[in-house]
């Protein structure tokens, strides 16, 4: 009998790693359309992220555009004219 439940026991952790490759086998096409699902969609924390990268940006060019305003209206000073207007704001 113990002969016997010995010789099994090799038999029966076959069967583990068979029924575990069935699960893989199983939940592979699940996990492939949930890795599509999850690149495919944006979270909210990526949107957010957008978002402030986006205002962030606008900030640095509206930024920019101020110096560069203060440099002509330097230089115009320096020649004796009046500051040029500032442009428009663009909508965005």
């Amino acid at each position: 009998m113990r002969v016997l439940i010995l010789l099994a026991f090799p038999l029966l952790a076959g069967c583990t790693t068979i029924a575990s490759t069935a699960v893989d086998v199983v939940t592979l096409p699940v996990k492939a359309v949930s890795k599509g699902v999850d690149l495919a969609t944006t979270s909210q924390s990526e949107a957010d992220q957008k978002r402030g990268r986006e205002l962030r940006e606008a900030e640095e060019r509206a930024g920019k555009e101020a110096r560069e305003r203060e440099k002509a209206c330097r230089k115009a000073a320096e020649q004796g004219e009046p500051c040029p207007p500032a442009p428009e704001p663009q909508p965005n």
